[in-house]
């Protein structure tokens, strides 16, 4: 077994990266490396910003009277 030279971090990424796609796809390759990036900011205080205390139901409503064709 041969010792692999030691390469840069950019070089081990740019390897890793077309090997996943070559084996797994460019859309599985994505899912994987997705599951190990971090969110930023914090999305609950996000979606009560937008939406404070909204039910799902008057949110569908608010989405159908913004898409739907105003009545004649």
């Amino acid at each position: 077994m041969s010792v692999a030279p030691n390469l840069a971090l950019t070089e081990i990424t740019e390897i890793a990266m077309r090997l996943l796609i070559q084996e797994m796809g460019v859309a599985n390759t994505a899912r994987f490396i997705n599951q190990f990036t971090l969110g930023v900011g914090d999305s609950v205080a996000e979606k009560e910003r937008l939406f404070g205390t909204m039910t799902v139901a008057e949110l569908a409503t608010a989405i159908r009277q913004t898409t739907s064709p105003p009545s004649a």
